[in-house]
């Protein structure tokens, strides 16, 4: 079976790779990067199953990334989850009115973020 492929895109190296170490270890394949201009572009030549993006990063903001993602067709169906520091409900507002399809406060445990690319690629607890 076809591993699931997810995009992380985040300016904090060490962020993307926490994400890609827990995720490689329930069977993930990830794809990295640095902010939302590149995500755009990654996200524009693959074939993603899922999308992790944070909202605070230079060139272009989680949030315009993710109004571009929505106004793609291609990439329109494919959930994003939105992780950031930005705790506020208004945060979370602004990420669900741009697309987003979970918003989630760093930190995030690992168990938090393996069940939310399970559940939203079908792939199932392991």
């Amino acid at each position: 079976m076809k591993r699931k492929q997810i995009l992380v895109v985040d300016d904090a190296v060490t962020v993307r790779m926490y994400y890609r170490d827990v995720l490689e270890r329930v069977g993930f394949e990830i794809a990295e990067a640095s902010n939302g201009i590149e995500g755009l572009e990654r996200a524009l030549g693959g074939a993603f199953d899922l999308m992790l993006v944070d909202i605070n990063m230079p060139l272009m903001d989680g949030y315009e990334m993710v109004r571009h993602l929505r106004a793609d067709p291609a990439l329109h169906a494919v959930p994003v989850v939105a992780i950031s520091t930005e705790a506020k409900e208004a945060d979370a507002v602004r990420a669900y009115r741009a697309g987003v399809s979970v918003y989630m406060v760093k930190p995030v445990r690992p168990a938090e973020l393996t069940r939310a690319a399970q559940l939203l690629t079908g792939m199932g607890a392991s």
